[in-house]
């Protein structure tokens, strides 16, 4: 493994642990029944193709806080993340009814059309729907499974093993409470940009850098002013990630993406884009948002306001803005910071899917 956390060598080793682990778990799925297949084919294939940020900055934590570049289980513990991200990811596609993830079936839509080719009795949808609550509680599991045991295996992982478990718990908190906040903006008629900022931070800013570069970092013995310190980059940096995600969400290439163009308007979320569109135009464009956002026939409008509004060079702005705080903060840790934080910085923020 090289000191880079962006190194390509890094995804194909968190790649290989996660087939490692499904094998396993084939083993002790294998004496139940034959279906059990279909959902570890399922877990395998989702977590496939993924970007693995999160698996790179907890990786970065531990390289940042002076662990050891050569530490394999280092791999395994960042590799869980994976496993969480995938069942916050099959469940906000089942809340969201969406079709489609990274270019194929999400997992609610896959086990619908199963059910239909295989001819089963019942409701195929509801099959489908069952299938993607399950399967996504059992990789959260497996995030607790694999992290905890390849940090207890670790003499070098283990003396921390409390601190790291803490920022995990953490995590996996924040990020339920930041998709309660985005459905429960979903009911309201706006949100202010302060307000969907909250749910900026809660779902993906703290979930998707802070608490991955805290986990690895607590891993190797970090103390409370690092700690600080990776959050003053972490939070700036979160958020761009997400203001980006919601740039693509509306205006990204679907066959970048994997996922339709609009989606987020056809939805209804309430994201920063809406909120900065609803502050920056006239009643006629409040109007337009009021009528459109939410529907199938709505998106060409809505996308047509947020561009002519300013609200797309805004967010544009405010990304650019929470880049240069992100970077200064990498800066104030130090040249370690610099080297392995600096290229990660970029994966997460200028990015086309």
């Amino acid at each position: 493994m090289t000191s880079r956390a962006d190194d390509t060598d890094f995804r194909s080793l968190i790649g290989h642990t996660l087939e490692t682990f499904v094998q396993g778990q084939r083993a002790v799925l294998a004496g139940l029944g034959p279906e059990l297949d279909e959902l570890a084919d399922a877990a395998l294939a989702f977590v496939g193709g993924g970007k693995c940020l999160r698996p790179m900055f907890c990786q970065a934590g531990w390289l940042v806080a002076g662990g050891d570049p050569d530490e394999p289980a280092i791999v395994a513990a960042a590799a869980a993340l994976e496993w969480l991200q995938a069942s916050a990811l099959v469940h906000d596609d089942l809340m969201d009814g969406s079709d489609t993830r990274r270019g194929r079936p999400s997992i609610h839509r896959q086990f619908e059309t199963l059910h239909q080719d295989q001819d089963r009795l019942g409701d195929a949808a509801g099959f489908g729907r069952s299938t993607a609550v399950l399967l996504g509680d059992l990789m959260l599991s497996w995030c607790d499974e694999l992290f905890t045991n390849s940090v207890l295996g670790s003499p070098s992982l283990v003396r921390h093993v409390v601190a790291g478990r803490h920022h995990l718990d953490l995590c996996k908190t924040e990020v339920v409470a930041g998709q309660f906040l985005d459905v429960v903006g979903q009911t309201r008629a706006s949100l202010s940009v302060a307000e969907a900022m909250t749910v900026v931070r809660y779902k993906s800013a703290k979930y998707t850098v802070e608490r991955p570069l805290h986990i690895g970092a607590a891993l190797a013995g970090a103390g409370t002013e690092l700690m600080s310190a990776l959050s003053a980059v972490a939070l700036p940096l979160g958020e761009a990630f997400q203001l980006r995600d919601d740039m693509l969400g509306v205006f990204g290439d679907p066959a970048v993406t994997g996922k339709p163009a609009g989606d987020d308007l056809r939805e209804g979320k309430r994201t920063v884009l809406v909120a900065r569109a609803s502050e920056m135009t006239d009643d006629k464009g409040r109007a337009v948002l009021a009528e459109g956002l939410g529907t199938p026939d709505g998106v060409d409008a809505v996308r047509r306001l947020i561009e002519e509004s300013g609200a797309r060079a805004a967010v544009e702005a405010d990304i650019s803005r929470l880049e240069r705080q992100a970077d200064q903060a990498i800066d104030e840790i130090g040249s370690t910071a610099r080297a392995v934080l600096g290229p990660l910085a970029l994966t997460a923020t200028r990015r086309n899917r």
